[in-house]
């Protein structure tokens, strides 16, 4: 039976070899997404598995002192930054001849050298010394490997330093061993939990692509074997042969989709999941997971097989007795009702939060009801379509439609998920990077935040303090708010007593050159205000609430022989920016940052959710084409007789042509319109209420738009390329049927 199976999938004539092309080319392309998906994410978890040296916590004991004895060594790791990009620096000092070194260096610089990454090379020499390489002093000595690196594109230095000079920085520790747990941020849950939405939104297009693949011309299958088994095959019988003719597709189509995959590898190197690249030998697919691919694709292509002929197996009459389903009933939208209801309904009417458990069982419901309601939309818009056209093409295409809107609505119902998960996701996620940006009017964008408060050290002498900003204002267009510690503030705060008092002061003088930060009172030379806070703070949306900080009603005050807590610098000049960052690197506990800098970084964590869910969006628009596609092959192999007859009795093939379109194209396009006018209905009232209290519902960017239409469109093009077989088929000189 295996022999004739193969017999029968391999030399039943061209209908059998189209339909042998058209399941490999499906399984292909289902299984070469499947195995990009997948070695991206090996890349990510390789990457998180290496070496976190820069985890090395050390120890740093009250009143420690250096010991001349001791093997280990003096780190202190930090960040640094340049035109917005992250440098991870060490300066380290070795305290004997067992110095713990990191990966990716064979030995530690000595004072007066340091190491750089490859990238960190290149950036710098491609810009003038004071600007970056002005902050690391002594000379270069060579590379890191990487060992050290999370990816090509990284930028790390480590800088050798003496005892003395690492000792008197703060944050530094005293070191035995490299840490040796893996490299595993605050983002890696995040990024697991994505891959994880990636894979679901994955797997349920593929399937529906593989079995609607290995479903091909299902209903001439079934007569075939059902003259099988009329003349005295069994069941069982009928099942090997099936399953041989299914799995012999899905294997191929599996090597195609393995072949398929390492042909787009090398575009797959330069995908920038996490912000950054992975270094391109990480991406790839374990040899286990190739097996699985192999051994697997062709064992879900049986079963599907196997599940489609299950009439032929109760009775070899069974293909006779069809009957029509039953119509889908309007009730399938009211769980997409009810859901959108529990989540946006609250704010709407009242204007009030809704419980989280709500908004859970909304969202449940809300996507449980877009795959229930699909159907009896499909339906719908085939009887608007008929009563709005009166065309031969239409009425065609809507009677097929409204007679099984299910099977229609099937092979587009994986990436319903994916374009409403992507479009909730593309629609908060530039309304909450432009609110970050826009903070006081984006005035603020260029103002580097300066804090030169350290443990134990409230901030810089007056003498000092006075020293830094005459060396600050000496640079030509230099605009400088120093803000002063506010003698006056006590230490403890009793909040039951009322807010506590402001903890630092600046003057008016200072004021007037920011002006979005307030005003002084008539005859005030200094006031005082909580000007600590646009230093300190991590979230800028958090400073719109407190602006302006200096009034009418501000308390005056002196500002003469304070100390120096903190500064804010700005200039219209790019390159003079970076020249005050490397002069103020030195007096800093953390690098200046921008405000626009503090907000790019929770956009880069954002950017990357929208980055996954727009992929995701993407590869389920093209798999969901192509699903279409395998399905259209599939209705003309099924209908080729009727649509042969059809041409016979005069119909013109261009009408036939338009039939098959409309029946594709219509529950596609109709898929991602509910899906993302479902994502629209979530992120408004979650932008405006649940989330962003200050800013408005901003329209997603152009690469959601560009993602989702080209993916349309894509998908529309590959049915497009089906469509010429119909001539073909339906040429009268081949109307000769079983």
């Amino acid at each position: 039976m295996i022999a004739l199976g193969l017999r029968l999938s391999l030399r039943s004539g061209r209908e059998a070899v189209a339909r042998l092309a058209l399941i490999v080319a499906g399984v292909a392309i289902g299984v070469a997404v499947l195995l990009a998906t997948l070695s991206l994410f090996n890349a990510f978890q390789a990457t998180n598995d290496r070496v976190c040296w820069e985890c090395t916590i050390g120890a740093a004991p009250n009143g420690w002192a250096l010991d001349a004895a001791n093997d280990g060594a003096l780190w202190n790791y930090h960040e640094d930054y340049y035109a917005g990009q992250t440098i991870e620096r060490l300066d380290a000092a070795a305290l004997g001849d067992r110095a713990p070194v990191i990966p990716g260096l064979s030995g530690m610089p000595g004072p007066g050298q340091y190491y750089v990454s490859p990238a960190l090379a290149r950036l710098l020499d491609s810009v003038p010394r004071e600007q970056l390489a002005g902050r690391f002093p002594g000379t270069r000595a060579g590379l890191i490997g990487q060992a050290a690196l999370s990816g090509p594109d990284e930028l790390a230095v480590v800088v050798g330093r003496t005892p003395q000079q690492v000792a008197a920085m703060t944050g530094t520790r005293q070191v035995d061993t490299v840490a040796a747990v893996p490299a595993i941020d605050d983002d890696t849950a995040f990024y697991q939990l994505g891959f994880g939405v990636a894979a679901v939104g994955l797997v349920v297009p593929l399937l529906v692509l593989v079995g609607t693949a290995t479903r091909l011309a299902a209903a001439r299958r079934e007569a075939r074997f059902a003259a099988i088994r009329l003349v005295g095959a069994t069941s069982r019988q009928v099942n090997v042969l099936a399953a041989v003719d299914a799995a012999l597709g899905a294997l191929l189509g599996a090597l195609a989709g393995i072949a398929l995959f390492h042909l787009a590898r090398p575009f797959l190197t330069d995908v920038r999941i996490t912000g950054s690249r992975f270094f391109p030998e990480l991406v790839a697919p374990s040899p286990w997971q190739y097996g699985a691919v192999v051994a697997c694709v062709p064992v879900a292509a049986a079963c599907a097989a196997l599940w489609s002929l299950r009439r032929v197996r109760i009775s070899p009459l069974g293909t006779a007795r069809k009957a029509a389903a039953p119509p889908p009933r309007a009730w399938r939208l009211l769980p997409l009702l009810a859901g959108l209801g529990l989540f946006a309904g609250p704010v709407f009417w009242n204007g009030k939060e809704p419980h989280a458990l709500l908004a859970d069982i909304g969202l449940t419901l809300i996507m449980v009801g877009l795959m229930l309601a699909g159907p009896w939309l499909t339906m719908l818009a085939a009887h608007l379509a008929a009563w709005r056209t009166g065309g031969a093409a239409t009425l065609l295409a809507a009677q097929r439609l409204a007679a099984d809107p299910k099977a229609a609505f099937r092979s587009v119902s994986g990436l319903v998920l994916a374009v409403f998960i992507g479009t909730a996701i593309a629609g908060i996620v530039p309304a909450v990077v432009s609110g970050q940006k826009a903070v006081a009017g984006g005035v603020l964008n260029d103002v580097l935040r300066v804090p030169l408060t350290k443990p134990g050290i409230p901030g810089l002498s007056p003498q000092a303090g006075a020293d830094l900003l005459a060396r600050l204002n000496a640079y030509p267009g230099a605009v400088v708010l120093p803000i002063y510690d506010n003698p006056d503030a006590p230490d403890v705060f009793v909040r039951e007593n009322g807010p506590p008092p402001p903890l630092t002061i600046v003057t008016c003088a200072s004021l007037t050159r920011f002006p979005v930060l307030g005003r002084c009172p008539a005859g005030a030379q200094a006031v005082t205000g909580d000007y600590q806070r646009l230093v300190s703070a991590d979230n800028p949306l958090t400073i719109d609430k407190i602006l302006p900080l200096a009034g009418p009603a501000s308390q005056p005050a002196l500002a003469a022989g304070l100390t120096l807590h903190s500064v804010l610098v700005t200039t219209e000049d790019t390159a003079t920016l970076e020249r005050l960052r490397t002069v103020l690197a030195g007096y800093a506990v953390d690098a200046p940052m921008t405000f626009a800098e503090v907000a790019q970084v929770r956009a880069d964590v954002y950017g990357m959710a929208e980055n996954v869910a727009l992929a995701m969006v993407a590869v389920t628009l093209v798999a969901g084409g192509c699903s279409l596609m395998v399905a259209v092959a599939g209705g003309l192999i099924e209908r080729r007789q009727s649509f042969t007859l059809l041409r016979l009795a005069g119909t013109h093939a261009r009408t036939l042509i338009r039939v098959v379109l409309l029946e594709s194209a219509l529950p596609l396009v109709l898929a991602a319109v509910i899906a993302a006018g479902a994502g629209f209905g979530v992120a408004e009232p979650f932008v405006d209420h649940l989330a962003m209290k200050h800013t408005s519902m901003a329209m997603p960017g152009p690469v959601y738009f560009s993602t989702v239409g080209g993916g349309l469109a894509a998908s529309l093009l590959v049915i497009l390329s089906v469509l010429p077989l119909l001539r073909r088929m339906t040429a009268p000189d081949n109307a000769r049927f079983e």
